[in-house]
C-alpha cells in the first residue's frame, strides 16, 4: 500500500509537471516568435516606406537613380545592422544590394514578393534562425523588391535554457516529493500506533499520556476524540483525588478543632478536681471552660449551618440594603471600637431579593473578616450599586492583604489566614465557606481581590435584583 501510493503520487507529479513545463515552454516560443515576427513586419513597413521617401527625394535633386539607391542602401544596412537585421534590395533581374552574411543564401527561402503585400517566413541556416519579411518598395518603385532578415538565434537559445532549467527544476522537485512522500507515507498511520500505546498507559494508570495531532485528518480526529476522552478520565480522577484530599483535610481539621477546647475543658476540670483553689482560681478555670465551650458551641452551630444549607430552600423576600448595613454596623459596633477601626457605607442600590437573615450572616462575617484584617486605624467600607444591570455588594478594608496562595485558599473549610489571630478571635475558620454557600443559595456569585499591605476586596454579584 506504501510503495503504491508511493509510486502512483509521483508518477502523477512527474506526468502534470512535465506536462505543465511542457505547455509553459511552447506557449512562450510561439510567443516570443510571434512578437519577432511582428516586429520584424513593423520594422520592413518602416524602411520600405521610409526608403521610398528618401528615395524620391533624392531624385528630386537630380541624384542618379543607380546612385541613390546605392546611397541609400548603405546607410539603412549601417543603422539596422547595429540591431542584428540585415537587408537585401533586389529587382526583377537580380540582386542589386545586399548586407547578408557572406555564407547566407535567400535563393530558395525567398518567396516572391507580391505587388502591396509583404510576407513573412522562418528560415534556419548555419545553425541560425531567422525571420525574413519579403516586399516591394512603395510606388512608383514596385520593381525593387526590400528583404529583410532579423536574427532571432538568441531569442530561442535562451528559450532553449530556459526550458532546460525548467526540466532541471522538475528534476529537484522530484526527488524532494520522493523523499516527502516517503517521510509522510511512513508516519501516516502513526496516530494509530499512538492511539494503541496510549490505551496501555493509561489502563496502567498514566492517565496524563497524551497522543500527539500534528494531522488534520480522519485518524486525527479519532486521536482528538482519544485525547478528549483521556483528558475527561483525568479530570474525574483529579476531582474525586481533590474530594478525597479535602474531606481528609476537612476531618483533620475537624478533629484538630475539637481536641484544641477539649484538652483545655479536661484540663481546667481536672485542675479543679484536684487542687484545692481559691475563689479567684476557681473563677478563672470556669471562665476558660466557658470560652472553649462557647468555640465549641459555635463550631457546632456552624457546622449545622453548612449542613442543612444546601439541603433547603430559601425564601426570597425584598432585603433594603441600608437597613442592612446598619445592623452590620450596629452587630459590629464593639468590635470596631475595641479595633479602633472605622466603617462606612454608601448605597447607590435599593434593595436586593434575598433571605435577610442569611444575607445579613453573609454580610457580617465579610466585614468581620475585613475588620479583623485591619490595623487600628483602618477603614471597612460597604458598598451597593448596579454592575452590567446586575446588584452588586463590595465589602472592602486596608488592611494587611493576602497572597494569591492564601486567596485560593480562604473558602476551605477551617482554613485560616493568621491561625494565632483566628483562635484568639474565636474563630473557627468556616466563616467564608459559610459564605460561599450562603451566596451559592442566592444564586450570587462570590469573588475576592486582594494584594499585600493594599487590603482586600469582597464583591457578592447577584444574578437577578
Amino acid at each position: 500500500m506504501k510503495a503504491r501510493t508511493f509510486l502512483v503520487t509521483l508518477l502523477l507529479f512527474l506526468l502534470f509537471f512535465n506536462l505543465a513545463i511542457f505547455l509553459f515552454s511552447a506557449i512562450t516560443l510561439r510567443t516570443n516568435l510571434d512578437s519577432s515576427r511582428e516586429r520584424s513586419l513593423g520594422e520592413h513597413y518602416f524602411i520600405a516606406s521610409t526608403y521610398g521617401k528618401d528615395l524620391y527625394a533624392l531624385e528630386s535633386r537630380g541624384t542618379v537613380g543607380e546612385e541613390a539607391l546605392g546611397s541609400l542602401f548603405r546607410s539603412y544596412s549601417t543603422y539596422y545592422g547595429k540591431q542584428g537585421v540585415a537587408l537585401e534590395l533586389s529587382d526583377r533581374v537580380g540582386t542589386l544590394y545586399s548586407s547578408l552574411p557572406k555564407n547566407l543564401q535567400l535563393s530558395g527561402d525567398s518567396p516572391t514578393a507580391i505587388p502591396g503585400e509583404r510576407t513573412v517566413t522562418t528560415t534556419k541556416q548555419n545553425d541560425r534562425t531567422y525571420v525574413l519579411v519579403t516586399g516591394n518598395l512603395p510606388a512608383p518603385y514596385e520593381s525593387y523588391t526590400l528583404n529583410y532578415l532579423y536574427d532571432v538565434t538568441g531569442n530561442l537559445s535562451a528559450w532553449s535554457r530556459m526550458t532546460g532549467m525548467l526540466f532541471l527544476l522538475g528534476i529537484v522537485f522530484c526527488t524532494l516529493l520522493a523523499l516527502c512522500l516517503h517521510f509522510v507515507l511512513g508516519r501516516v498511520f502513526k496516530p494509530l500506533r499512538q492511539i494503541s500505546e496510549a490505551s496501555k498507559s493509561i489502563a496502567q494508570g498514566e492517565y496524563g499520556n497524551r497522543i500527539r495531532v500534528t494531522r488534520h485528518d480522519e485518524l486525527s480526529e479519532m486521536a482528538d476524540s482519544f485525547n478528549h476522552m483521556a483528558e475527561e478520565i483525568q479530570q474525574q480522577m483529579e476531582q474525586l483525588k481533590l474530594a478525597a484530599e479535602q474531606k481528609q483535610r476537612f476531618i483533620d481539621n475537624f478533629a484538630h478543632e475539637l481536641r484544641t477546647p477539649l484538652t483545655s475543658i479536661y484540663g481546667y476540670a481536672e485542675y479543679i478536681q484536684k487542687v484545692a483553689l481559691t475563689e479567684d482560681d476557681k473563677l478563672e478555670a470556669t471562665d476558660y471552660i466557658m470560652s472553649e465551650s462557647r468555640r465549641l458551641q459555635n463550631l457546632a452551630h456552624q457546622l449545622l449551618e453548612l449542613a442543612t444549607l444546601g439541603r433547603s430552600d430559601i425564601v426570597l423576600e425584598t432585603v433594603e440594603l441600608e437597613d442592612l448595613f446598619r445592623k452590620t454596623a450596629e452587630t459590629l459596633k464593639l468590635k470596631l471600637e475595641d479595633r479602633e477601626v472605622r466603617l462606612s457605607w454608601k448605597c447607590r442600590l435599593d434593595s436586593v431579593r434575598g433571605d435577610r437573615n442569611l444575607l445579613e450572616s453573609l454580610v457580617v462575617n465579610l466585614a468581620d473578616n475585613a475588620v479583623k484584617a485591619c490595623s487600628p486605624g483602618g477603614q471597612v467600607r460597604l458598598e451597593a450599586y448596579v454592575e452590567s444591570e446586575r446588584p452588586v455588594i463590595v465589602v472592602s478594608d486596608d488592611g494587611k492583604g493576602m497572597t494569591k496562595e492564601q486567596l485560593g485558599r480562604i473558602t476551605e473549610a477551617f482554613y485560616r489566614v493568621d491561625q494565632a489571630r483566628s483562635r484568639a478571635d474565636g474563630g473557627a475558620g468556616l466563616g467564608l465557606s459559610l459564605c460561599e454557600q450562603i451566596a451559592a443559595s442566592h444564586g450570587a456569585e462570590l469573588s475576592f481581590a486582594s494584594q499585600i499591605g493594599r487590603g482586600t476586596i469582597s464583591k457578592i454579584t447577584f444574578t437577578t435584583s
